[in-house]
């Protein structure tokens, strides 16, 4: 079933998903950050226990932790935000616009029969 105007019907409808590029963005900088400083933090366990491989271990050691931690700091923040974001999109802001007659509208929410 296509999304349609629920003023004109047309089939005609532009979805935008503006809050959801916006609170995937912030959570893949907020959550490299915290997945950066996560790392930093193990790198000095890391690197106490690294130091019996050198100065190169020790090196080695934090600066591929603190990359690492980033990455997943920053996937798992990316996927939060862009699920807040959705949901925002869907529920608050009316993010779907009709081509023919410009009505701006949320998709309706989904209303289950009461069971008897």
């Amino acid at each position: 079933m296509s999304l349609q105007c629920p003023r004109c019907h047309s089939p005609k409808v532009a979805s935008f998903h503006h809050a959801m590029k916006i609170g995937a963005a912030i959570g893949t900088v907020s959550g490299a950050a915290r997945g950066v400083s996560a790392a930093l933090t193990g790198g000095q366990a890391g690197a106490l226990i690294g130091s019996i491989a050198g100065p190169v271990g020790i090196m080695l050691g934090s600066v591929s932790g603190a990359i690492l931690g980033g990455l997943a700091g920053g996937v798992g923040g990316c996927t939060l935000g862009a699920q807040l974001g959705e949901s925002l999109d869907r529920h608050v802001l009316a993010h779907n616009l009709c081509l023919l007659c410009g009505h701006r509208f949320n998709l309706p929410t989904s209303k289950q029969p009461p069971s008897l």
